[in-house]
């Protein structure tokens, strides 16, 4: 009876698993606020929040991560407008930590059969000890019958500078956490199905990243997403990346793109990646919902 109540539940939800493929996107969607709070007194205006729908309609994906998200009720409002848009997620996360403005939470149109929130992991730094600014969240969720993979989304300390201390020493601090995240449940099982994404506030040659991804047989694969704009060039020189367009922030202050967000994969969960699913969608007037691009990644639930 709850086989038959699960496979209802994924029909219902209209993902892309019984075709034997689904997509996992994340996205910072910048101060998703339906009410001021203490220290961001900007609500997320209508355009700014049809933008965001429609970027993620572009991806259609299966499950969501979402990064700077308001209230439980801002990402109610969002979930309910996306189906209103014919994009359904019946199951969704929140999860609050020692930021009370801006939040971690997920959007799936497949069951969640497990959660386990990190809310308050702590960490020393010069003798004091600090809080994760945004918490972790931890579900398993169920892509397939015969198919679950665990989702760690993170948004990791911005690149502010504060009184308290140097910020990318407290990003690392916070990368060192999420990377014993990582570490326990791939010791339980070298083989689980792991996705670890969100926005890193870091580039992929900073300490932070280099501590999330790890090495040895334990070093999660960069998936790398890029715009599908033609770009097909080898890289030069040929250890480099190819210079095709994967940038997914940008910072006015100083007029940068950088490539901060990153969906990161275990070994196992390599093994079930589509390469060719996996792209930066290119949408036209893209900053009005952010200042960050989402990101997809496409997978298969069978071997390939």
């Amino acid at each position: 009876m709850l086989r038959c109540v699960t496979i209802l539940a994924l029909l219902l939800a209209g993902g892309n698993a019984f075709a034997g493929t689904f997509r996992i996107a994340t996205y910072n969607v910048e101060t998703y606020l339906d009410q001021p709070t203490a220290s961001r007194h900007a609500v997320k205006s209508a355009e700014a929040r049809a933008k965001v729908r429609e970027s993620i309609r572009a991806m259609n994906p299966d499950v969501l991560a979402l990064e700077e998200m308001g209230s439980t009720n801002a990402l109610l409002e969002l979930r309910s407008s996306l189906k209103a848009d014919g994009q359904d997620f019946p199951f969704w996360e929140h999860i609050q930590s020692y930021d009370t403005n801006i939040h971690v939470a997920v959007l799936s149109k497949f069951p969640i059969v497990a959660r386990r929130p990190h809310t308050n992991e702590l960490f020393l730094l010069d003798g004091k000890c600090f809080q994760v600014k945004r918490g972790f969240v931890e579900l398993d969720i169920q892509a397939a019958t015969n198919f679950t993979f665990t989702l760690l989304a993170a948004h990791l300390k911005s690149r502010l500078t504060t009184p308290d201390a140097d910020e990318a020493e407290e990003r690392l601090g916070e990368a060192r956490v999420l990377r014993g995240l990582i570490d326990t449940r791939l010791a339980k099982n070298p083989d689980a199905k792991l996705v670890v994404l969100g926005d890193f506030n870091d580039e992929k040659d900073s300490a932070a990243m280099k501590k999330v991804i790890g090495h040895g047989k334990f070093k999660l694969t960069d998936t790398r997403p890029a715009e599908r704009n033609g770009d097909n060039a080898p890289p030069e020189p040929p250890y480099f990346e190819p210079r095709n367009v994967v940038w997914t922030y940008f910072y006015g202050k100083n007029d940068t793109y950088a490539r901060i967000d990153y969906i990161l994969l275990s070994p196992g969960m390599k093994q079930n990646w589509l390469a060719s699913e996996t792209y930066i969608p290119a949408i036209p007037n893209w900053g009005t919902g952010s200042d960050h691009r989402p990101i997809v990644a496409g997978f298969t639930t069978g071997g390939k």
